[in-house]
């Protein structure tokens, strides 16, 4: 399980878009945040290529950017970028299962081509003329 302080990552704050009154128009309440991923040491490289290849439209600039703004303060989005940021970490932290490729038993492909031969007599059938 991997855990990100608000330490590894730098925040900038803005207005939210969006419903809320003046709420929206006084405070900075939208965060953005920047997780240097190439400097950091929360995890191994392999887990940083899984994500730059899952996650390729949060990299700007050898970084991560995450923003929020689903809450109307501040220190919720900022807890919810780490929290957006732990999940998708998480996510590709074990490296995905290697498929084996299996061939069909024969008794499948017996039932597959007996259930394509119904079809098609029952088909012949609506076609014949009387």
């Amino acid at each position: 399980m991997i855990k990100v302080s608000a330490e590894d990552c730098k925040f900038t704050f803005s207005r939210s878009s969006g419903a809320g009154g003046q709420n929206v128009n006084k405070l900075n309440t939208k965060v953005t945040m920047f997780w240097d991923m190439g400097n950091s040491n929360l995890c191994n490289e392999a887990v940083k290529k899984r994500f730059r290849e899952k996650y390729k439209r949060f990299l700007v600039d050898g970084g991560v950017v995450i923003t929020s703004q689903r809450f109307r303060k501040q220190s919720q989005n900022i807890d919810d970028c780490l929290e957006k940021l732990e999940r998708y970490l998480n996510e590709v932290r074990l490296p995905p299962k290697l498929r084996r490729t299996t061939k069909p038993t024969k008794s499948s492909v017996k039932k597959r081509l007996d259930g394509k031969n119904i079809k098609s007599k029952l088909k012949k059938m609506r076609r014949e003329k009387f």
